[in-house]
This record gives structure tokens, sequence and C-alpha cells, in this order.
């Protein structure tokens, strides 16, 4: 009998070769129901349960006192008015909803849940919630054999985290990234769980040092943090959209970006001189290779001084903004949090006057070693401070920026620690608390700080923030690269599955530095990076200064050609990526998806890293490797044709697939359609002409989806200028039935009607009921 008072768990953390003692939970001595919480009092501290919806329940331990509710930087919900039944036995008090069920045991203290059909979802074993006298909290959940676990964020290594540790702690890592590297520059504590085709997920929502154990026990797996409550939602799914639906209700969704943003991005560390920039925009233009955003590093500043610009180098900065965005391209500068120690620099004196930065218990400022030289660092953590550096962004967006590039967030410092020292205080609000506790959302309030106050000063525009560190809930406010990664090809093979699980945890809008950040890349590399680029969320090339450069003419036309369709092709199908951000800004779903999303019973999809969908009817099965033209492609349920040669494909099997150098290999689910535009050029990046096209099945098919479209520029979407289609296709044999379920919206596009073109087997078309190959808006 596990008496209720501690317990010894070995393996996992060890000291001294001696296992390690933990407090449980103990037994439960009284419970009520206050609001929407049940509270647990029990011998050893004491445990609230709210449900936020029937899917969602919210569980907090605390040793000390009654758990503190309010303490989240990332849920944006409170509880639902949610129909509870309860069921009290002296040994079991079950709580009940539409679609949970809680089985509470007393004695000890453990849950279990289920999903409304008996499926279990979570359970506890013999330990269940506990803490150590340092402060650390634990829970521990049984491990069934065929769990697979998904999310956590920012992670190298493969898909599935079965058999790994996983550290959340946002860290600045120049080198290396491999498998083995932990902590990146995201944390985001949440993951979901595939078993069996059913998916349930976990948000572990605890901003302190975070541990997640999937790897010491094949019976259990763990989370735990270094201090503060123990604080998770168990979301009960079944199907992986709906723990992202669920997921994203609590933390948010991403606002619909700006169309400039989803386009192609140049950027160097750096791009020195406005002639440079200037010459590298010509280069653009005349070569008709497509570009909407050209980056700014460090080096346009004066001494990496933020809010200024370098007047030798950028004598005329609104001048050049202005002259390239007559040719179609948006300049993004780097905005780092770091502010220069000079009494004379107006944003070092505002920021000590109005006691804006983050200082030590004892009243003094925290300096840290950054690019600038000794800096301060803001307490992103205040109200106040947030709006005064969000009122801050008036210097660019006076100048015609309407990006923001947030980089050295983490927070980063040249020191041995990396960053600020973990006794520094937080104001918090009117809540003060350690660095120790707030360094994971440092970056997420510099996010939201600097989102905010760029939408306040662009009146109506959409805002782009490009941000490297954040946390949970980071999708609210910007989007995501996955840092300073390398010109290897293990790099590129690596970025898939870094790219599909941030997308698995709430942030669709992410993607790699094209070609690699440091090192020297390649003319084969760059250019299969590029292909797989064109259709990851976010789409930049980014190389380091004393590296090659690697912009797309930088190895001859052979290469430039092939780059330069890709890119094109990125343009060409911005109706349907358009439709996938809607789409993500509605329900949470990734844009970019691994192939488990969207066929969970089909377990060859469960650690499938090298391929990746795009929604849920195309399949990207790049060439991640030198020297290769020929590849295993394995194609779930359905048939598919292959996009560019026309050949068709049986589901549920393994195929050899040649792909030169040119090709990449894209596969269309028979029975569905895509949404295509043209490329014109840089000046006008308009759609003039949307085609959509219908890849017949011959057996019956039913698809169903949604076009989006509205200007791309600004909020107008919210008061009803928009388009959406939702539509319905029928493949019968010999025709294909396409029905308008319904049209929203006072958009009037470039376009008037939707040119349908069936692909594979001729076959009459009816719009409505009526033969037509014409949808008329």
């Amino acid at each position: 009998m596990l008496e209720d008072t501690s317990f010894a768990i070995h393996p996992g953390k060890e000291t001294n070769g001696s296992a390690v003692v933990y407090q449980d939970i103990g037994n439960v001595m009284d419970f009520y129901k206050e609001g929407t919480a049940y509270l647990f009092t029990c011998s050893n501290g004491k445990v609230t349960i709210q449900f936020y919806t029937p899917s969602i329940v919210r569980i907090t331990m605390n040793s000390k006192e009654w758990p503190n509710l309010n303490l989240s930087k990332s849920v944006i919900v409170t509880p639902q008015a949610v129909t509870i039944g309860e069921t009290n036995t002296k040994e079991l008090l079950v709580l009940k909803t539409a679609e949970l069920v809680l089985k509470i045991r007393k004695s000890p203290f453990r849950v279990a849940i289920e999903d409304q059909n008996g499926r279990i979802l979570v359970s506890e074993d013999k330990q269940g919630m506990a803490y150590r006298e340092n402060g650390e909290v634990i829970a521990f959940k049984k491990m069934d054999k065929e769990d697979h676990f998904y999310g956590f964020g920012e992670k190298s290594g493969h898909l599935d985290k079965r058999g790994e540790k996983l550290e959340m702690w946002n860290t600045d890592v120049y080198a290396p990234h491999n498998p083995e590297t932990n902590a990146l520059y995201e944390s985001i504590p949440y993951f979901m769980t595939l078993r069996d085709g059913k998916a349930h997920g976990i948000f572990f929502d605890n901003t302190f040092k975070t541990y997640f154990d999937m790897k010491s026990s094949e019976e259990y797996y763990s989370f735990s943090a270094e201090g503060g409550q123990l604080d998770y939602y168990v979301m009960a799914g079944p199907h992986p959209k709906h723990v992202l639906e669920q997921y994203t209700y609590l933390t948010g969704r991403m606002p619909l970006p700006p169309k400039w943003s989803l386009g192609y991005h140049q950027s160097r560390y750096s791009y020195e001189t406005e002639a440079e920039v200037r010459e590298l925009a010509n280069n653009f233009i005349e070569r008709d290779i497509p570009v909407d955003v050209i980056h700014l590093d460090i080096h346009y500043m004066n001494g990496y001084r933020v809010f200024t610009f370098d007047k030798e180098r950028f004598p005329n900065p609104e001048k050049l903004i202005a002259d390239l965005k007559e040719m179609g391209i948006r300049v993004v500068p780097i905005v780092d949090p770091g502010v220069k120690k000079d009494s004379e620099y107006p944003i070092y004196q505002e920021g000590v006057l109005e006691d804006n930065f983050c200082k030590y218990i004892e009243g003094d400022i925290y300096y840290g070693e950054v690019w600038p030289g000794n800096s301060a660092f803001p307490d992103f953590t205040e109200e106040r401070v947030r709006k005064w550096w969000g009122e801050k962004h008036a210097f660019y967006t006076s100048i015609g920026i309407e990006g923001i590039w947030n980089d050295m967030n983490e927070p980063a410092v040249f020191n041995e620690t990396k960053t600020m020292d973990l006794e520094v205080m937080h104001r918090n609000d009117g809540n003060p608390t350690t660095h120790r506790e707030l360094h994971n959302v440092y970056g997420l309030l510099m996010g939201k700080a600097t989102y905010e106050g760029m939408k306040e000063n662009l009146h109506g525009k959409r805002p782009f923030l490009l941000t490297r560190a954040g946390y949970a809930g980071v999708q609210r406010y910007g989007s995501v690269w996955t840092g300073d990664n390398r010109s290897f090809w293990e790099h590129l093979q690596m970025s898939l599955p870094m790219v599909m699980n941030l997308g698995l945890s709430g942030v669709p809008f992410t993607g790699p530095d094209v070609g690699g950040f440091a090192h020297d890349t390649n003319a084969e590399l760059l250019t299969r990076w590029t292909q797989v680029g064109a259709f990851t969320p976010f789409f930049r090339n980014h190389s380091a200064i004393g590296f090659r450069y690697q912009e797309p003419w930088q190895f001859g036309e052979k290469y430039e050609s092939i780059m330069k369709k890709y890119i094109q092709m990125r343009y060409k199908w911005m109706p349907q990526l358009y439709s996938l951000f809607y789409q993500a800004s509605k329900n949470g779903l990734p844009v970019m998806r691994p192939l488990l999303m969207e066929y969970p019973e089909d377990a060859k999809t469960y650690n499938l890293n090298d391929q990746f969908m795009l929604g849920d009817n195309v399949i990207m099965a790049p060439i991640l490797n030198p020297s290769v033209t020929d590849r295993a492609v394995y194609l779930p349920k359905g048939e598919w044709i292959e996009y560019t040669t026309g050949v068709s494909y049986e589901g549920e099997n393994v195929h050899l697939v040649h792909a030169e150098l040119e090709d990449l290999p894209i596969f269309v689910r028979k029975g569905t359609a895509l949404l295509q535009g043209e490329w014109n050029s840089n000046q006008d990046k308009q759609t003039k002409t949307l085609t959509m096209k219908v890849y017949a099945s011959d057996s019956e098919e039913n698809y169903s989806f949604t076009f989006y479209d509205d200007d791309g520029e600004t909020f107008a979407y919210e008061n009803g200028e928009y388009i959406k289609l939702d539509i319905d296709i029928q493949s019968l044999k010999g025709k294909i039935n396409i029905n308008i379920v319904t049209i929203e919206g006072n958009y009037n596009p470039a376009y008037n009607e939707i040119n349908v073109e069936v692909v594979g087997t001729e076959r009459t078309v009816s719009v409505n009921g009526k033969n037509s190959h014409t949808i008329k808006l």
C-alpha cells in the first residue's frame, strides 16, 4: 500500500545515485464546490478542478495554499458554465460532462480521465501529483504501449517524441542544432497524445523551467517544473484536429496576416547599406524573381541602438522604404530588447527616468552585454512598459514600415548562462516575481508589446511580427522562425518535423531559414531547400555574416531558374495558402501538417518525418539528401495524382518516385480541388485570374472546403469586407458536381469568377445544378 506521505522514484532525476523523494499530495480530507471550481483539501496540499468546456478540464495543485487560478500569461478564456453530473461515494468522486468523465480516487488523491465512450485519456498509477521541498512540482501519468507524443513547440529530432526527455527553457542556441539539442528559443509546454487513432492533449501552464520525460519508463511519463504550481489542462479530442481546436480555444489563434508576409522574404546578417539593399531589390525586379520582404539585420542601426538608423549607412530610410514599396517590396527591420546604456540616447534616458527597465530587488537596474554593449532590458511583464515600448514603434511606422522582426528576446545575454540573472525581479503587473519564474514568457510579452503597438500605430493596416522566442499563445502576435540553423542537409531534414510540431503546438505561421543561416550553403542544397520553403508557412532565405551569400542567383542560371520557378509557384498557390491561413485564424489548424493529422488511424504516418501536407489534400515529398533523384513516398488512403506529371498512384502504398533537381514531388488527392492564381510581377502581385483545379476521381468522392479572400492588408474584413465560399465537390463517373453551399461577404476582388479546370479524365461539370465551367462571384 502506497503511503500518502512520500514516495521515491528512480529512474528520473538522481542526486548522488539516490532516488529522488517526492511528497505525494496525499488523501482527500474534504472537498466542496465554489462557482465553477471543485476544491479539494488533501493531507499534503490543495487541488482545484475546473471544467472550461465539456471537453477541457483544468487541474491545479498547490502544496501550501489554495491554487491561484489567475497566473496564466497564455489562457485567454474563462470557464464556461458546464453541466456536471456528480456521483460521490466513500472511495470515489465521479464528475461527468457531455464529453469527459473524471474518476477521482480519494485515498490517496488520484485522477483518471476518460471520454464519454470510456476511452482512458490520462490516468495515474502508484504516483500521482507530487512536489519536493525545493519547490519542484511533478505529475506522473500512465503510458500506454501505443502512445505517441507530438507538439512540445520548437524541438529538434523526429516527429514522435516518445522515448525523449524534453526541456522548456528559452535559449539562444547558435550551435549546434542537432537531435539532442534540448532547449531552444521557444517553450510551449503542451503536447498531443495519439493512441490507436484517437488523440487528446495536455497543456502544462507553468512558466518556470519545465521538463517532459517520455523516456525513463515504459509504464509512465511525467511532466514537472522547478517551481510554481502544478497547473495543467486536459483536452478530450478525440481527433487531432479537435485537440488543436481545444488548445487554441484556450491560448488563442493567429490573426489574419497581411498577404505580403506570406510571400518570399530575403534576409542576411546583414545587408549593411542602403546601396546594397537597392541593388538587391533591383536584382529581384530585373530577374523577375518574386520577393515581398527584405529584412534589415542589426547593421542598419546606429551602434546597434534600437529605434535608430545609421545615417552614414542608411542616409534616407524613408525614401528607401517608399521606393521599395513602389517596387512591391516591404522592409522589415530587426528590433532587439537590449537598450544600450548611453546617457545621451533618448530611449535609454526614457527607460531610466520612467522606471521601465528590469531591476534587482534592491533597486539597481540589471545590465547585460548584447550587441550594443552594456544594455538594459525593458520589463515587458508590466502593462505600462509594454505600452511604452509599443508606442516607440511609431519611429518605424511613420516612415512606412509595417513589419518588425524581434530577435534576442529569450532574452539572450552574452554570458555563461546565456540570459538574464535569475534573481532579477519583474514587476508582473503588481505581482512581482523573479526572472527564474518569468524567463520563458519574456519573448511572448515583448511580442505582445510589439504587435499591439504596431497595430495601434498602423491605423487599420495589419502588422507583421516575426519573433524568435515565445511561449504558449505566441501565435496571437507573431510568426516564428526556427532560429540559427546551419547549411547542412541534416538541418533541412530536421526542419520538417520542427515546423510540423510547431503547427501541432498551435503556431501555424512558422518556417526555417531557407538555405541555412550559418556555414556555407551550396547550389544543390539551396535549390532543394527553396523547393521546400515555397510550401512552408513562413518562407525566408537568411544567411550569416562571414558565410556565402545565398540569394537565388548566386550559383548561376541553372539553379536560379529552378529557384525562380518555385518562388513563383508560391505566388500561384497563394489563393490556396491564404484560405488555409484563414482556416488557421478561425480554428487553429496548421497550414503545414504531418500526415497523422489527416490520417490518425494510419500507423505508417505516426513518425513520417520527410513528407508533409499542405492543408488536408496535398502531400509534399521533397528530396532531402544530396545527389538523390529517387525516393520512397508513402501515400495514405485514397487515390493520388502527382501535380506536375499527372501520374496516378494508389494510396496505402509506398512508391518509388523519380525527381530530378528541378522536381518537387507533389501529390493531390483525387476527388479534391486546388485554388490557383498567377504570377504577374513584383509591382503587381494581385490575383486577377482564379482557377479551381478539380482532380477527378474514378470512384464516388465528396469533398468540402472553404475559399476565402479579402484585401490582404487591412482589418476591413472584420466589417464584412471579405469573400467566403463554402464549396462541396462531388466526383461521379463522367461528371463533377460543384455546389456553392454559402457565399458571404462584401469584398469585390480583381477577379469576378472562378474558372473550373478538371485534371484527369474529362468530365462534364455542373455548378449548382447548371452545366458550367465557371463559378460566378
